[in-house]
């Protein structure tokens, strides 16, 4: 096989938050190998994330994990099988995408490989792209997780618009914050929503946030608040708790906000090709909610692909090599990195 001939391998490295992620894709879209360390139980008992043991935790894993992807993904000879190494550069935690962004630098310099920064934000909306070939610009992209919530048009791949985000909390955090009060395990996501498939959507007539505002703009601070209320003024006055109630009912505000301020979106621009990514987007009541919704076509990644990974960082870094785009060993991690 000529140098040619040989298929275009991008190794993915995502390290932004408590998940080291690492995978091997080729050409823009076939998954050859892909791993991912999770840091939920270093992290559990403290509620949270810690930024410092998140980085040391990440240092722990990288080197395995690259071994491991190659391995998996056949290749024998680095050096002249991996075509490119993109990187998550930013946003995020600046611990741990050091971690990542000196890994990659270190592999391209030693391994004489192209190498490019990915925006963490322009990662999640690969996660569509890369496992759906007929999402093309333009489209709205909601990105909702543990650390953001916005909503983008995507009007070419490469340059977004940014239409409007949280004003406070994302909804992920308001997820993690609400079920630490209800004494339910971290990541509070996924377990409010298996309590609030038993419950009453309806039980508790919970604020949806910026409901009838013109504007398209999110805020959970005060549906949390609202929650917190209703839990401690249950627990002061010895009252029965409906975990699975409050949890379905919250969720449903959650979902009713997001879903709410989509339709904005569509109104103001027409656009009803709407793609979802990010922690949240494995919700199934958000899930069931876009699938449901007649007259738009809702594109939903795979849960896998919800969280952060690496195959949407490899995705992303493969659409930026091919438009162009490079960068040098002087590559330098941002945790406020924007893309709009």
């Amino acid at each position: 096989m000529t140098e040619n001939e040989r298929p275009f391998l991008t190794l993915g490295l995502e390290s932004s938050c408590d998940d080291t992620a690492v995978a091997l894709l080729e050409g823009p879209r076939q998954v050859r190998a892909e791993l991912l360390s999770s840091q939920i139980a270093d992290h559990a008992p403290f509620g949270g994330v810690i930024p410092e043991f998140a980085a040391r935790k990440h240092l722990e894993a990288f080197l395995p994990l690259t071994a491991e992807a190659l391995r998996r993904g056949g290749v024998t000879d680095p050096r002249r099988e991996i075509s490119l190494i993109a990187v998550t550069a930013g946003p995020g935690l600046m611990g741990s995408l050091l971690v990542g962004v000196l890994a990659a630098k270190a592999l391209a310099l030693s391994w004489s490989v192209p190498l490019i920064g990915v925006n963490h934000l322009e990662g999640h909306i690969f996660a569509n792209v890369v496992s759906f070939p007929e999402l093309v610009p333009p489209f709205l992209s909601l990105i909702v997780s543990g650390g953001h919530t916005e909503i983008v048009l995507a009007e070419s791949f490469g340059k977004y618009v940014f239409l409007g985000g949280t004003r406070d909390d994302a909804a992920g955090e308001a997820y993690d914050k609400v079920a630490k009060v209800l004494g339910l395990p971290y990541p509070g996501g996924p377990e409010i929503d298996r309590l609030a498939a038993a419950g009453d959507p309806f039980a508790f007539d919970f604020p949806v946030p910026m409901k009838g505002s013109p504007e398209i703009v999110f805020s959970f601070s005060g549906l949390k608040t609202s929650v917190i209320t209703e839990i401690r003024r249950r627990e002061q006055r010895g009252e029965p708790l409906p975990v699975e109630d409050i949890c379905a009912s919250f969720q449903r505000a959650v979902v009713d906000s997001l879903m709410g301020k989509l339709g904005l979106a569509v109104k103001k621009t027409g656009i009803r090709d709407i793609s979802i990514s990010g922690g949240v987007a494995a919700n199934s009541s958000l899930r069931s909610a876009l699938s449901k919704r007649r007259g738009w076509n809702a594109w939903l990644p795979p849960v896998n692909r919800c969280t952060d990974n690496a195959v949407m960082i490899a995705g992303a870094g493969f659409s930026a090599f091919s438009r162009g785009h490079r960068s040098g060993l002087d590559l330098a991690a941002d945790p406020s990195w924007q893309i709009w």
